[in-house]
């Protein structure tokens, strides 16, 4: 039963199951200090009597315990006959639980409950730990403290040997952590909160620390054998486009970026870099620049976008910006044309074409490069590993690796899940730009929005509607998106006004053209599902009305918003919802409204959503930890990290004597501890 609802199978993993919480056996409240804000609660008193209640799936027990001040009702749906076996009217019990009320009365549901036995009168510790558990491990009797009872048990027979130190001495010596078996001895049953959070301490900065090892372990062995094409030299086309033809000073966070990427082309080892930036923060600029440096040292480049109209975008964009400078561009795709197509691929196969933008047309088995430098991804979580790595085989040795995303990763996510990177941060909107003016408005103030988006529309401007798509209800969400698209045909009707539609139901050429339509101007109003999330670049839009906004995650309204204010007039985004969003959407937009920071949007999204929700985390593996907490334990992992490095830059094959414990641990970690099975 344990290895199949908790997945415990050894005894190695009992030990790790760690408690969620400690009851301090000496607080004791009153039942009448029950309110309706209370939340758990320890009472102990004398069971008056119980009963049976209902029948069938409604059949439940229901008992009173007593105490000097009042009378708690406890409850029970499931494990009744255990309950009826060992529980007797007239005895006194410890009863914990989380309160609630039924009919005006305090209760508790599935309390955990054992027989009273006053503090210290039986020895035990005053923090006494509770497990997580399940219903149905409840209603056999092995609830959180039961489990308690076995790991208790254990406790008393393991030894030191059996629970080696993994981390170097000097490292628990600097940081005053305390030894691996006191830390296990004192997770579950401490003498003194202050043992309980050195122990969680110790235990929280093992795990932060064993994942930032292997993860530079990772790095370093990669700088260390992977060969990559050297980029020796800042030649003509980078230093004319540069200087003739950028149509702005880059921001200081492009200039490092810039040069991070110079560096790590230049040194023989293959670049493996992961460039994260806010959207309109100008990484398209950093991708031509790179490839511009690959294209001076004889090398072809190749930037891949998860669509169409993504892939379109960046070669309209960059093909502009190189319109007077020597370099062949060229953009491939599943619509590319035979004669076009046959062109590309001899083009890049005798090198007359340097620069090649696609969607994953570019890695099917006849795309073939002469001279591969540089392979740029855009929005790289719309790739599977396999997709990707197809790419770095078109060239004899590996090409550079540049990584793209627009979705800001919080730093302590990033830290984890791409710690095996090297990643660089673009924090800065380039200068002209007006921040994004972010309103909330619910149902009722419809009118007063369509003229707040007429007005717009009349200085000249385009506005985008947007509708959320139900993945598991997409003909909702098509009905849904006809529906608001008749609504804003009324509040705007032809021939005054002209509107474009997207969808992801319309043929690809269709969308193209309503896209493209959208783009040049033609039509004022764009009605779209989130098929126009990234990427699509329309300076002259100036304003955004997300419908059904509470429908949508924080990242994904943040992306959205991002397509306006791409130009140098004042934007909007307007986040329309029902009279009805839960709290937690109203949080969200909340914080949609007070700030424009990509980053500190992440940030709010892993608290409110945890590391598991994030989209495009590439190694899950990495967040699973037992005890420790991205989210709540950055110093923590800011710690372990500069610990982990240090280590790693002064002994990477972790041959030194001192680190032996620690290369022993990651040797045998993967295999189960052999301590022996639970039955």
């Amino acid at each position: 039963m344990l290895k199949k609802e908790l997945e415990i199978f050894t005894f190695a993993d009992l030990l790790e199951h760690f408690p969620n919480r400690h009851i301090d056996k000496t607080k004791v409240s009153r039942i009448r200090d029950i309110g309706p804000h209370t939340d758990f609660i320890q009472v102990a008193g004398t069971l008056i009597n119980y009963e049976m209640i209902g029948a069938g799936r409604g059949k439940r027990l229901v008992a009173q315990l007593k105490d000097a001040s009042g009378v708690l009702e406890l409850a029970w749906f499931q494990g009744i006959g255990w309950v009826t076996r060992n529980l007797h009217v007239g005895s006194d019990y410890l009863v914990f639980g989380k309160t609630g009320f039924f009919n005006g009365r305090p209760q508790i549901v599935h309390p955990e409950i054992e027989v009273y036995v006053p503090a210290n009168a039986d020895g035990k510790s005053f923090l006494e730990p509770v497990y997580p558990s399940t219903e149905k491990l409840k209603a056999r009797a092995l609830n959180g403290r039961q489990i308690g009872k076995l790991t208790q048990a254990l406790l008393s027979q393991v030894q030191p040997k059996d629970i080696k130190e993994n981390l170097p001495q000097a490292i628990l010596g600097s940081l005053q952590l305390m030894n691996r078996y006191e830390a296990y001895q004192h997770i579950h049953f401490p003498a003194s909160n202050e043992l309980y959070e050195r122990a969680m301490k110790r235990l929280k900065f093992e795990e932060l620390f064993i994942a930032q090892v292997r993860m530079n372990l990772v790095r370093l062995q990669r700088h260390k054998v992977s060969r990559g094409v050297v980029f020796a030299k800042v030649g003509e086309l980078f230093n004319t486009l540069y200087s003739a033809y950028l149509p702005f000073e880059l921001t200081g966070a492009q200039k490092r970026v810039l040069k991070e990427i110079r560096t790590d082309t230049a040194r023989g080892h293959q670049m493996n870099r992961l460039l994260q930036g806010d959207v309109g923060s100008g990484k398209t600029i950093v991708a031509l620049l790179s490839m511009l440096l690959a294209a001076d040292n004889g090398y072809q480049s190749c930037l891949m976008a998860p669509t169409e109209i993504l892939s379109q975008q960046h070669f309209t964009g960059l093909s502009e910006l190189l319109k007077e400078m020597p370099v062949e561009i060229a953009l491939l795709t599943g619509s590319t044309k035979t004669r076009e197509r046959k062109r590309i691929l001899k083009g890049l196969l005798d090198d007359t074409i340097h620069m090649v933008v696609g969607t994953h047309a570019v890695i099917e088995e006849v795309v073939q490069f002469k001279n591969l430098g540089l392979v740029i991804v855009d929005e790289q979580h719309r790739f599977g590993v396999a997709q990707r790595a197809r790419l770095w085989e078109k060239a004899t040795i590996p090409p550079h690796v540049l990584v793209m995303t627009a979705t800001p990763i919080p730093r302590t996510l990033a830290m984890t899940a791409y710690g095996d990177l090297d990643y660089s941060v673009m924090d800065e909107l380039p200068p002209g730009r007006k921040p994004i003016t972010t309103v909330h408005r619910n149902e009722t103030a419809r009118a007063k929005v369509m003229d707040f988006v007429r007005s717009e529309i009349d200085k000249g401007r385009q506005a985008y509607f947007i509708y959320p798509l139900i993945e598991e209800s997409e003909k909702m969400s098509y009905e849904d998106l006809m529906q608001g698209y008749e609504q804003v045909k009324c509040f705007f009707p032809e021939p005054k006004f002209s509107i474009s539609m997207v969808h992801g139901r319309q043929p690809s050429v269709q969308k193209e053209t309503n896209m493209q339509r959208f783009v040049k101007g033609d039509t004022q109003i764009m009605v779209s599902t989130t098929v126009i999330e990234v990427g699509v670049n329309v300076p002259n839009a100036s304003v955004m009305v997300i419908e059904s906004s509470e429908k949508f995650g924080l990242s994904q309204l943040h992306q959205l918003r991002g397509r306006v204010g791409r130009g140098s007039e004042q934007s909007f985004c307007i986040l329309l919802t029902g009279l009805s969003a839960s709290k937690e959407a109203r949080e969200r937009i909340k914080i949609m409204c007070a700030t424009n920071d990509g980053f500190v949007i992440a940030e709010k999204d892993l608290e409110i959503r945890g590391p598991g929700d994030i989209e495009g985390t590439r190694q899950s593996g990495a967040l699973n930890f037992k005890i420790a907490s991205i989210v709540h334990d950055k110093e923590l992992l800011e710690l372990a990290r500069n610990e982990a490095e240090k280590l790693v830059e002064e002994d990477v094959e972790l041959g030194m004597a001192k680190n032996s414990p620690l290369k022993i641990f990651l040797q045998g970690q993967g295999r189960k501890n052999g301590w022996g099975k639970i039955s």
